[in-house]
């Protein structure tokens, strides 16, 4: 078995095609000077992690022979119309072997046979552009077959340890716990506008939507603190507060999800929903303040957001906002150089565990770089914002606003739309691929993402 990583219980996955980079599952925010209790992190279980570094690898049977009417959507794995006992003296090499065969029964039809547990399992297969046997989807054979060996050692080995997964939850301890009463701050509240979308919130809890997710890189059950096993579709996610769960465990979650303060230690490093769900807001309270800061007496400041400001400083500015939240002071008086509030600013995007253009949404809005013409950039772009979290839909809206509004100073501050797209686009995404030279190569887009939606903002949003 692999050796395990240090970091709190494992934090790197089996070897796997095209597996992307593990990023911070959730994060928790800022701890009240009120709250008495001792935050304690929760231990994430190993053992399910363990379980899938140990399961048989995917180990192809290539056919040697040239078959007619092969599916041009399979390989070499691909062996026609042979008998199950052909298949299974094939198979017999060894554990996570597998092969595609032809049914003689019903031709026309396919089995992908694969050898788990000294014996031969056969699955009818599908494909409609991706490869199927059951509700996962995948882009290869080897991937869907990689899931599958996953899937079935762990259920075979773990099936009682599963069945008990829901036993004393971490869930209450996390920071996402259903708050018991109403705040009275919230209960006298009326009816808001938002005045992003034109529709009225009456501050009543709506039914939180869970969807299942593909998490890239290992994750752990919020719920039961057990790792979520698998390729893709290891469990779902919750588009409100940003819970990660077991699909099993999503039914022991209550569905007005709203993250308790309490529990809440950090302002910066913090998801972006959770923040905004903890704090009845709907930007970060970070955002909010440092604009108005910045509106107030730097928007006539040469090289804003491109000068630098000193980094002691800055981080000066986070200790605060994590440590007295919005009551924290970052007027002239305690900071002069508007360059440590713009930097406190890049810094709490920076740091954001899910960036502010989340990495699902990510290929929607290089595609839009990529495209030559005008108009379809900008209906790309409408698309890509679709694909947002609400929460970062509207802080993306509104420091957009901010920021064309730096432009209008130009001639001051001599930033353009282009420069702020140079400092702002490795700033609020990254790329969610491993690979070093594709991310590199990724920036000139991420600049011109930036760009277009400062100069189209009053269009886009």
């Amino acid at each position: 078995m692999r050796e395990l990583p240090r970091q709190c219980q494992p934090r790197a996955a089996r070897p796997a095609p095209a597996a992307p980079r593990a990023r911070p599952a959730a994060a928790a925010m800022a701890l009240t000077l009120f709250d008495t209790d001792e935050y304690r992190p929760p231990v994430w279980k190993s053992y399910l992690y363990q379980l899938q570094q140990e399961a048989p690898h995917p180990r192809r049977i290539t056919c040697t022979r040239e078959v007619e009417n092969r599916p041009k959507y399979y390989g070499r794995e691909f062996h026609g119309m042979i008998s199950r006992e052909e298949a299974d003296q094939l198979l017999s090499v060894a554990e996570g072997s597998y092969l595609i065969r032809e049914s003689q029964r019903q031709p026309g039809t396919y089995t992908l046979a694969l050898r788990f547990g000294s014996q031969t399992r056969n699955f009818r297969l599908y494909y409609d552009g991706k490869h199927f046997v059951g509700e996962k989807r995948f882009e290869s054979i080897h991937d869907l077959v990689t899931d599958g060996l996953i899937t079935l050692y762990i259920e075979t080995k773990a099936a009682e340890y599963i069945a008990k997964m829901t036993i004393n939850p971490i869930y209450e301890h996390i920071g996402y716990t259903t708050l018991n009463r109403e705040p009275a701050h919230k209960k006298h509240m009326p009816a808001l506008r938002d005045e992003h979308d034109g529709k009225e919130s009456t501050g009543q809890d709506e039914v939180a939507e869970k969807r299942v997710h593909t998490f890239r890189g290992p994750h752990w059950c919020e719920y039961c603190a057990n790792f979520m096993w698998g390729l893709i579709a290891q469990g779902v996610k919750c588009a409100d507060c940003g819970l990660n769960v077991h699909k099993q465990c999503s039914k022991m979650v209550p569905n007005d999800c709203k993250p308790d303060l309490k529990h809440v230690k950090k302002v910066y490093s913090c998801d972006l929903t959770t923040l905004v769900k903890a704090h009845f807001t709907k930007r970060p309270m970070v955002v909010d303040m440092c604009i108005r800061e910045i509106e107030s007496r730097g928007l006539n400041s040469e090289g804003l957001y491109r000068v630098s400001g000193f980094s002691d400083l800055i981080e000066d500015v986070k200790m605060a906002f994590d440590r007295d939240g919005e009551k924290a002071d970052i007027s002239v008086n305690m900071y002069e150089d508007i360059n440590i509030i713009t930097g406190a600013l890049k810094l709490y995007f920076r740091d954001l565990p899910i960036p502010l253009i989340t990495y699902d949404a990510y290929p929607k809005f290089m595609e839009s770089a990529k495209t030559t013409d005008p108009d379809e950039q900008l209906e790309i772009l409408h698309e890509a914002l679709k694909l947002l979290p609400p929460a970062h839909c509207e802080t993306l809206r509104y420091l957009m606003a901010h920021l064309k509004r730096v432009t209008l100073h130009e001639k001051e501050n001599l930033m353009s739309a282009e420069n702020l797209g140079i400092v702002f686009g490795p700033t609020l995404m990254r790329a969610p691929e491993l690979d070093a030279m594709a991310a590199l190569n990724d920036i000139r887009y991420q600049r011109l993402v930036v760009e277009m939606l400062i100069k189209n903002e009053d269009i886009l949003f």
